[in-house]
């Protein structure tokens, strides 16, 4: 073989591995590009199933939202079932549960209590419409069709929530979640002052500090009053408005009515005046028929306050300690704590313990002074109160408590109430003692009495109808039980 043959050969060879070496990065750089592309795909699907599961999560805690809030379910009857509390419990108070601790949701996912289906028009509506549907604020990146309630499958809990989404993209991609809410089920103040002693002593000036508008008034022993008319009449003609007392002509309201365990005394009555009571006051109510007064049990609310509110410690000079971890030099004052700084600002619900942590007695009671201009929450203090606001308070917006008009329908009057400097619960397992002219829209309640640090201290209080229904603000009425969420699909 000639040398110029070999060379032929050698370069035939070598072209040979070149284009073998060139199909091989070929097939290589087209698995590469196969192998992004499925990656891609893959990671834009795991994207849109991670969209979709937080939207179909957001689905059903919006879902939430609607026990919480009744604008948010509008008029639609089934939506109005979220937040009726459709049950009577073992003593006869509005609940979702009954006596045998039931819930009233009863029904299965196959035959929910309430459902909404997107394929049925009216319930996309409902659900999606861009207008009107509660899910309009997800409409750009979800389609919900499907929102189930139904029984709790755990013994104690108040209902199951199943909601599915479908996401908008193409192809679109579809997530259900199922979780189960439990209900705060405390109970409901039925009356706008409870006290459970006397309220007034018999002495000129140590009167009754207290008047009420839209609500009850009950007093467990003696009701000592100035005068005949320090309690207003009772009539369905008195106009709905957030005057006080001091600035009408006629003292007289829709809803007041004065229950009385023992006597009720007038310390300057007036001479032309016919004897007897108004017939809104009900006194010799104990030992029977018996004077009912709402209570709340101390163990029970320390730890829903530490659940889903807060909880203080406080010591002889009435600071206050966060979680109960009482430190030299640590302490805060309680308008620092608690102050709200506007209406809607709301602290939610605060519990303060008496002086050693334990159930209070006569000699672990702290004294809670509160100076500030306005406060919004629902205090729970197992000790004494001093109310002493210092200025002019809030101007808030307040519903009358349900009226029938003329013509048969049931409303709440819109109104306005100036001046107020405590807005929510004031409940006291001691007394409560006034300094000045206090004004507040709730319920106050006194495990002792309430008295007035001079002849010029006044608690005026507006009844807030919903804290009788059970609905209090800063405190969820529903919640999502731990260890409940489940991704079905």
């Amino acid at each position: 073989m000639s040398h110029q043959t070999l060379t032929e050969s050698q370069q035939g060879i070598a072209l040979l591995g070149a284009m073998v070496i060139v199909l091989l990065v070929s097939l290589l750089a087209s698995a590469i590009f196969s192998l992004s592309g499925q990656e891609v795909v893959s990671a834009r699907a795991g994207n849109q199933g991670a969209v979709t599961q937080q939207l179909a999560d957001a689905a059903a805690e919006l879902t939430v939202a609607w026990f919480h809030d009744p604008q948010s379910t509008g008029s639609h009857p089934r939506l109005r079932l979220f937040r009726e509390k459709r049950q009577r419990d073992g003593e006869g108070q509005p609940s979702f549960f009954g006596p045998d601790g039931r819930s009233q949701f009863t029904g299965t996912s196959e035959q929910p209590d309430i459902a909404f289906l997107a394929e049925n028009p009216a319930d996309e509506r409902v659900l999606n419409d861009p207008e009107v549907g509660v899910f309009r604020a997800m409409r750009h990146l979800g389609h919900v069709e499907e929102v189930k309630v139904y029984a709790p499958s755990n013994p104690g809990l108040l209902c199951t929530v199943d909601a599915t989404i479908a996401t908008e993209t193409t192809p679109s991609v579809r997530h259900s979640v199922l979780l189960q809410l439990g209900a705060l089920n405390l109970r409901p103040l039925k009356a706008a002052v409870q006290v459970a002693r006397h309220l007034g002593e018999f002495r000129q000036g140590n009167e009754s500090p207290v008047r009420v508008h839209w609500g009850d008034l009950r007093v467990g022993e003696t009701l000592v009053v100035s005068h005949e008319n320090d309690i207003p009449t009772k009539s369905g003609m008195a106009l709905v408005t957030g005057q006080s007392y001091d600035e009408t002509a006629q003292r007289e309201d829709r809803w007041m009515e004065a229950w009385v365990g023992g006597q009720v005394l007038v310390t300057q009555p007036d001479p032309d005046q016919a004897p007897g009571l108004p017939s809104n006051i009900h006194d010799g109510q104990s030992p029977i028929p018996g004077l009912r007064l709402d209570q709340w049990t101390y163990e029970e609310l320390k730890q829903m306050a530490k659940r889903f509110g807060r909880y203080f410690a406080i010591d002889r000079e009435g600071l206050l300690y966060p979680q109960g971890m009482v430190e030299p030099g640590r302490g805060l004052s309680p308008d620092e704590v608690l102050k709200s700084q506007m209406p809607g600002d709301q602290q939610g619900l605060v519990f303060i313990d008496t002086l050693d942590q334990l159930p209070p007695r006569l000699d672990n009671l702290g004294v809670l002074r509160l100076q500030a201009s306005y406060l919004e929450t629902a205090i729970v203090m197992q000790g004494h109160i001093h109310l002493n606001p210092q200025g002019p308070g809030a101007l808030i917006k307040a519903l009358s408590p349900p009226w029938t008009d003329f013509n048969g329908a049931v409303t709440r009057t819109p109104v306005q109430l100036s001046g107020i400097q405590f807005n929510g619960v004031l409940y006291a397992a001691g007394n409560i003692t006034v300094t000045g002219k206090a004004k507040v829209y709730g319920a106050v309640v006194s495990g002792g009495t309430i008295a007035g640090t001079d002849s010029r201290g006044s608690l005026e209080v507006w009844y807030d109808h919903d804290i009788g229904q059970g609905w209090f603000r800063g405190l969820p009425v529903v919640y999502r039980a731990p260890g409940t969420w489940l991704a079905k699909y």
